[in-house]
């Protein structure tokens, strides 16, 4: 299996994005807010034959648009839902064929 790394750089438009939301992640710990974000990956660790590590990929945050009302959060999370019920419907009744 592949271990996942999350790169720590954050692009200028990234920031840019969250910025409008960062006083409300300050001041509410825990506060959620639902985005689309695209991942690339950024580097790769492949372990030789003789080590027992997994192979590592690091990814970046390189484009995200978070939600910025009430409407387009809750769409945000029903497309998560839809997206969700896909990704784990293998070999169950809601498969899709």
């Amino acid at each position: 299996m592949t271990t996942i790394k999350f790169d720590t750089k954050v692009i200028a438009d990234v920031e840019a994005a969250i910025r409008p939301h960062a006083r409300d992640l300050f001041n509410n710990l825990g506060h959620h807010v639902m985005a689309i974000v695209e991942l690339t990956s950024v580097e790769r660790t492949e372990q030789g034959p003789d080590e027992e590590k997994p192979d590592a990929v690091k990814v970046r945050i390189v484009d995200i648009e978070v939600a910025g009302d009430e409407f387009t959060d809750e769409k945000l999370r029903q497309q998560a839902q839809t997206m969700y019920r896909q990704r784990t419907a293998s070999g169950t009744l809601d498969e899709v064929a």
